[in-house]
């Protein structure tokens, strides 16, 4: 049979169209969608690199601050929403979503003052309050010079750094920072956005970093790895039992250490202003949300299959990160939940103890 080489050269076209439709078709089945929190998007990251060289699958995230998580897994415009608050369980049930703790971390105040390393300057929770309340605006201000005796305090303004976009990073310092200075709370409160009284705000804990790196006397917070990985100079903080602790895995997991996940339901639990000796007092989780009714089964067990792995694989990751993994009687916790909560449109569980991968 003899065919034309027009007709030959139309058959190639057509199947190298297919091909890359097919190849399209594949990337997007293999590829999961999330969005929100900056927290623990480095972690996240590390954890999505990892994943796909071991299977395949991609993790495209999208760090936009938990307000914009919590906006697109309620539109489902993603697989997945990342948020540092935690939904009250009225507001999960009414968008049909479940939420679970994914890592801890810590969020820490940073400053640039020439000649002052990182853990030399010492704040309480109530003059940190002040300093955001515009009530403390020197460096040299009595309230700070008294904590700090033996160091050269310089006499120059503070410029306070927030958040510009909501933020569960937000929601955490504020919480904080609502417990420990009544007036705070009164006036600005506590929420993933708030009106700040003075300052300059940046997009995101790196818009944060970047206003600190930048502007001499600032003051900022941010997620600790960020204070880390771009070599920030964090204070230390006096936590509820009267001790001046820095920031670190360590204190992080004091923090963490007293938290009742089987208690809380909805697991909406904060982990601010804990008590014991080495608690940090900024320590927060970020979580997972995610609709309880899957459209998309096949894709809701490509998330769930990323999140076990990171559970079971992703410890060491997290730590070399100063992030605290979650413990295991809380991995089993929240994967029972799994199978109680998230299920396809007829009602069957989407994940199953099989599909662990241990």
């Amino acid at each position: 049979m003899h065919f034309s080489s027009s007709f030959l050269k139309h058959l190639m076209l057509a199947g190298a169209t297919a091909l890359m439709f097919a190849a399209a078709l594949t990337q997007a089945e293999t590829t999961i969608n999330g969005a929100g929190a900056t927290f623990p998007y480095p972690i996240y990251a590390k954890w999505a690199d990892a994943y796909k060289t071991k299977n395949g699958i991609g993790m495209n995230y999208q760090s936009i601050g938990s307000g914009g998580g919590i906006k697109q897994i309620k539109a489902k415009t993603v697989d997945f929403g990342a948020s540092d608050k935690p939904l009250p369980v009225e507001e999960l049930n009414e968008a049909g979503l479940m939420q679970f703790p994914m890592i801890m971390g810590g969020v820490v105040p940073v400053v640039n003052l020439d000649g002052v390393k990182a853990g030399q300057i010492k704040l309480t929770g109530g003059v940190l309050a002040d300093i955001y309340l515009g009530k403390i605006s020197q460096w040299n201000d009595p309230a700070i010079a008294k904590l700090n005796p033996g160091i050269a305090l310089p006499k120059e303004k503070i410029t306070v750094v927030s958040r510009s976009d909501g933020s569960g990073t937000t929601f955490i310092f504020t919480h904080y920072l609502s417990q420990v200075s009544p007036a705070f709370k009164e006036k600005i409160g506590n929420n993933t956005s708030v009106s700040w009284p003075a300052g300059v705000g940046g997009k995101g804990n790196e818009g944060v970093a970047s206003y600190v790196q930048r502007i001499k006397g600032a003051i900022g917070y941010v997620e600790y790895a960020y204070a880390l990985q771009n070599k920030m100079t964090h204070t230390q903080l006096q936590n509820k039992s009267g001790k001046f602790v820095n920031p670190d895995n360590e204190t992080f997991q004091a923090a963490a250490a007293s938290a009742d996940w089987a208690k809380t339901p909805g697991f909406n639990l904060m982990l601010t202003d804990q008590t014991g000796d080495k608690s940090w007092p900024i320590t927060g989780a970020s979580f997972i949300l995610l609709h309880k009714q899957q459209e998309k089964p096949e894709t809701a067990q490509q998330v769930l299959k990323f999140f076990d792995w990171a559970y079971h694989h992703g410890n060491k990751m997290a730590d070399e990160l100063d992030y605290v993994p979650m413990p295991a009687p809380v991995v089993k916790l929240v994967e029972e939940t799994w199978k109680k909560e998230i299920k396809d449109s007829k009602g069957n569980p989407i994940w199953t103890d099989s599909m662990l991968q241990k």
